[in-house]
């Protein structure tokens, strides 16, 4: 399966979900040990987007239907 690979800043992240950075780094070290990310200095590779999914919400799937209603893909 391909890696997602983006390079966010931890503020941003922390901002858009309204929680401090500091907790941005607690999850996404956990995420990490768990196997479903890298992590480094604010650059994220998803390993396992499968599983990542799995933790989300439960409305994950709900957002993501949505999303491709609103926009699909040509």
């Amino acid at each position: 399966m391909a890696a997602v690979v983006s390079d966010p800043a931890q503020e941003l992240i922390a901002s858009l979900l309204g929680v401090r950075r500091e907790s941005i780094t607690q999850v996404a070290g956990k995420l990490q040990k768990d196997g479903l990310i890298e992590y480094a200095r604010g650059r994220i590779i998803v390993i396992d987007r499968p599983k990542l999914e799995d933790r989300a919400c439960e409305c994950y799937s709900d957002v993501k239907k949505e999303y491709q209603r609103l926009l699909p893909q040509r």
